[in-house]
């Protein structure tokens, strides 16, 4: 409940790194997005983004935000932008837990001809409908074509189109039902990840789910 007592923050009044932080500490959790691309060079690159959500359901749009680089790239445009735009295709493949360690490593501010997988000690698997290839070892991945990029501020949303979704039968339960017990969705928080506990139903007023 609100107190007398509470904090508020004007984001006029606070740096870009203080406002990030209030925000992405407390909208959490966030379902993490590793994506896949290739250059025109057929360079493959990996990586990871956590401002990730579904866009529309009719078509089928995932969308992500890509900021600009960091460390060593700050202020640059990511791989990841740069290739969707070149090639308008790409993957988001869908973490568990168990692959959290090779994520994390997908994520080094490296040189554009480094190959993410490699670094992240995954596999390439072909796509049915675009030239990128999906992440082996994901138990679910999404193959997309961009429909658009919105410029907004530093950041960029991509929307892009389902146009395959692979799920592994470990994650699948029958009837276009994910099995979230079967594979263990990672989360980020702020600065950390965690999984989930055991799910529950909530149900409405009339006893429904």
């Amino acid at each position: 409940m609100p107190t007398n007592e509470a904090y508020t923050f004007d984001p006029k009044e606070l740096t870009d790194k203080n406002i990030y932080k209030l925000m992405t500490g407390s909208i959490v959790p966030r379902p993490i997005a590793w994506v896949s691309s290739k250059n025109k060079k057929d360079e493959l690159n990996l990586a990871p983004f956590s401002f990730f959500t579904v866009a529309s359901r009719k078509p089928p749009t995932l969308l992500i935000s890509i900021g600009p680089g960091v460390n060593e790239r700050e202020g640059t445009i990511k791989d990841t932008l740069t290739n969707i735009r070149e090639t308008r295709e790409y993957v988001i493949n869908i973490v568990p837990e168990q692959l959290g360690q090779n994520m994390h490593h997908s994520s080094a501010s490296v040189k554009p001809d480094m190959n993410e997988f490699t670094l992240a000690g995954v596999t390439p698997q072909a796509s049915q409908t675009i030239h990128v290839p999906a992440v082996r070892e994901a138990p679910i991945a999404f193959e997309i074509r961009l429909d658009q990029v919105i410029p907004i501020g530093e950041d960029h949303l991509v929307l892009g189109q389902v146009q395959r979704v692979r799920v592994e039968q470990s994650a699948y339960l029958g009837n276009y039902k994910i099995n979230i017990d079967g594979w263990k969705p990672l989360a980020r928080l702020a600065g950390n990840y965690a999984g989930l506990t055991d799910s529950y139903s909530l149900e409405d007023y009339e006893g429904k789910i």
